[in-house]
């Protein structure tokens, strides 16, 4: 008996595209589910990957532009009406409310630092929103894929005990494919939120250092504008 369990055992095929044939609709719904989750999570970190890189190697051109001594009224100029990177925007924002704190008399309206303060603030916060966006689908995926793999999982070892009672036989034949198809739900469950989980967190430190990076330069902005006001 044991002779024939183990021939009929090694005739099933385990890989995981006749594991995903055999299993039923429930748990095809919840592999494709969390393939798809996975591929998506990919997408966005990659993308994300590359759109930190762009923001770094943009900002640390303006900083040397910046800090080069260059007139800032020639600096905005150069950067023109519509800027592309993100410290340019900030600092576009900053010089365009500095430019409209002033009266024709040449004398600056009251309250222009505390504008030119929020302006920058409003400019960092759109900035901010641009780098997080994306991140909170791998904070999905990464807290719920577990639990919807082991969703697959269940179901597919309810089935297998029904075809156990149904067949009447605990033979590994039976037994092993239902159980086989049930853990690759589990498994692909960890696969998506295993990397999600790790890139959310290096992905939103890394958002939130570059972010400081656009306070720290705009609270130096500031501080310059603030001494010609107090000229």
């Amino acid at each position: 008996m044991e002779t024939e369990t183990l021939a009929m055992a090694q005739e099933i095929d385990f890989s995981m595209l006749a594991l995903f044939m055999r299993a039923t609709l429930t748990v095809k719904l919840v592999i494709i589910l969390l393939l798809v989750a996975s591929f998506w999570s990919w997408a966005i970190i990659i993308q994300k990957y590359l759109d930190f890189r762009k923001v770094r190697t943009a900002s640390a051109e303006f900083d040397r532009a910046f800090w080069s001594g260059e007139p800032l009224d020639e600096l905005f100029e150069q950067i023109g009406p519509q800027p592309e990177g993100p410290s340019e925007k900030i600092f576009s924002a900053g010089m365009l409310e500095w430019r409209r704190s002033h009266r024709d008399d040449g004398g600056l309206i009251a309250g222009a630092q505390a504008r030119i303060d929020r302006s920058m603030d409003v400019a960092i916060a759109k900035e901010a929103e641009k780098l997080n966006k994306g991140l909170p689908f791998l904070a999905t995926v990464g807290s719920t894929a577990p639990f919807v793999g082991l969703f697959g999982t269940v179901w597919g070892i309810k089935t297998s005990f029904e075809q156990i009672a149904i067949q009447q036989n605990t033979n590994l034949a039976v037994v092993a494919p239902g159980i086989a198809e049930a853990l690759l739900a589990t498994g692909l469950g960890l696969l998506a939120a295993i990397p999600a989980v790790v890139f959310y967190n290096k992905l939103t430190a890394d958002s939130e250092s570059i972010v400081s990076g656009y306070e720290a330069f705009a609270d130096e902005f500031a501080t310059i504008l603030s001494r010609q006001l107090d000229s």
